[in-house]
C-alpha cells in the first residue's frame, strides 16, 4: 500500500491494523528527520515498510536499516547502476530485493543473475513453461476448428455443423446460452438456436474461448490477455483499412503459441492459414505482421509504433474497447458455473 508523508510521520493515521498491508513509500517522498523518526515508530508498530524505486547515494539509505523490502526499477536504469545499487544493499542482510518493471526476458535474467529475491513487471504476465506440451490429434483439430471458425469468410450451416461435431463443446454453448437467457420460457436445445438468439459472432467468440480454454489449460487472467491481443488487433487493422477478421485471427494464434511454447512455424504447419497470416505469424512481415508487431509493442509498454501506425490516444481508446470487448466475451463464454470449463480459474 503505497503511503505518502502525512502517514508516515503521524499526521494521518494508518487506517489498519499492522498485519494487513505493508507499507510502501514512494520515491517522492523527501527522507527528512521526521520521516526517519515517523518510520522506525511504525516499524516498532509491528509495520513492514517497503521503498519504491531505491537508488544508492541518496537520503533514502538513512531507511535502509527499517525497512524489509526495496524495490529495484529494472527498466530506465543502467546494468552497471543496478549492479552497484544491489551490492549496497547487501551490506543490510535482513533486506529483501524486489527487481521491478521488468519487460524483458534479458532484464528477468540480469535480475536473476543479481540474486533479487522476487520479481516484478510485465514479462512475468506471459507464461514461462517449463515441460512442453505436446500436439496431440485432439489439439491439432481443436486448433484447425479455431483458426477455421476466425476465417473471414464463413456461412452459418458450415460453422453451425463444424460446431455441433464436438460433443463437448455443444453441450457447453448450450448451458452458456441457457444460463444467459434464463428468462425465456423454452430452453435452447441445439447449436442453431444458440446462434439465432445470441447472433452468429456471439457463438463463434463463446466457442473460440471455450477451445482456447481447453486447449492451452490457461487462466482466467491468460485467457484475458490472449482475446484483447487478438481484439486490439483486429480494431487496428480495421482503423487502418486491414482485414480485421484475419488480424483478429493472428493475435489469437500468436497468443495460443506463447501459451503453449509451440514454436510458431510448428504450429500453423497444422492450420489452414491464409497466406498473409501465416508470414504475419512466422516472419512479421506484411500488413498484419505490422499490426501484429504494433500490437505486441504495445503491449511491453512502448507506443512508439501504435503512435506512428494510428495515434497514440487512439491506441488508448481503442485498447479499452479491446478490454471492454474482451471482458465481456469472457464472462458470456466463462461466466457461469455451468458453463465455466473444469480447472477454468475464477476471478482474481
Amino acid at each position: 500500500m503505497n503511503v505518502t508523508r502525512e502517514f508516515l510521520v503521524g499526521d494521518l493515521p494508518v487506517p489498519f491494523d499492522a498485519n494487513q498491508a505493508v507499507l510502501e513509500i514512494i520515491e517522492t517522498v523527501h527522507v527528512d528527520d521526521a520521516v526517519v523518526d515517523g518510520v522506525r515508530s511504525l516499524v516498532d508498530r509491528g509495520f513492514t515498510v517497503a521503498f519504491d524505486d531505491f537508488v544508492w547515494g541518496t537520503e533514502s539509505e538513512r531507511l535502509l536499516e527499517m525497512v524489509t523490502f526495496v524495490k529495484i526499477d529494472m527498466l530506465d536504469a543502467q546494468a552497471a547502476e543496478i549492479a552497484e545499487t544491489v551490492r549496497h544493499c547487501r551490506m543490510f542482510p535482513h533486506l529483501q530485493l524486489i527487481a521491478e518493471r521488468l519487460e524483458t526476458e534479458d532484464q528477468l535474467q540480469c535480475a536473476m543473475d543479481l540474486g533479487f529475491e522476487y520479481f516484478q513487471g510485465h514479462v512475468l504476465g506471459r507464461p514461462h513453461i517449463l515441460s512442453k506440451a505436446s500436439l496431440s490429434p485432439t489439439r491439432i483439430g481443436r486448433l484447425q476448428l479455431i483458426a477455421a471458425l476466425n476465417a473471414t469468410e464463413q456461412d452459418l450451416d458450415e460453422i453451425v455443423d463444424m460446431i455441433s461435431r464436438d460433443p463437448a463443446i455443444t453441450f457447453r454453448l448450450l448451458q452458456a446460452t441457457n444460463a444467459a437467457a434464463s428468462g425465456l420460457s423454452a430452453r435452447v436445445s441445439s447449436v442453431r438456436e444458440a446462434a439465432v438468439l445470441l447472433g452468429m459472432a456471439t457463438v463463434r467468440q463463446w466457442v473460440t474461448l471455450m477451445l482456447f480454454s481447453d486447449l492451452t489449460e490457461a487462466t482466467e487472467e491468460q485467457l484475458m490477455a490472449t482475446m484483447i491481443r487478438a481484439r486490439l488487433c483486429q480494431l487496428v487493422a480495421q482503423d487502418a483499412g486491414i482485414d480485421g477478421g484475419a488480424a483478429f485471427t493472428v493475435g489469437l494464434l500468436s497468443g495460443i503459441a506463447d501459451l503453449l511454447a509451440e514454436p510458431t512455424n510448428d504450429l500453423i504447419a497444422q492450420l489452414p492459414l491464409s497466406g498473409a497470416v501465416a508470414e504475419a505469424l512466422t516472419d512479421g512481415i506484411g500488413d498484419l505482421g505490422q499490426v501484429l508487431s504494433v500490437v505486441r509493442a504495445y503491449e511491453q509498454g512502448e507506443p512508439a509504433a501504435a503512435l506512428k501506425m494510428v495515434g497514440i490516444e487512439n491506441m488508448v481508446t481503442t485498447y479499452l474497447s479491446a478490454v471492454g470487448w474482451s471482458r465481456h466475451t469472457l464472462d458470456g463464454a466463462l461466466g457461469t458455473t455451468a458453463a465455466r470449463p473444469v480447472g477454468a480459474a475464477g476471478p482474481q
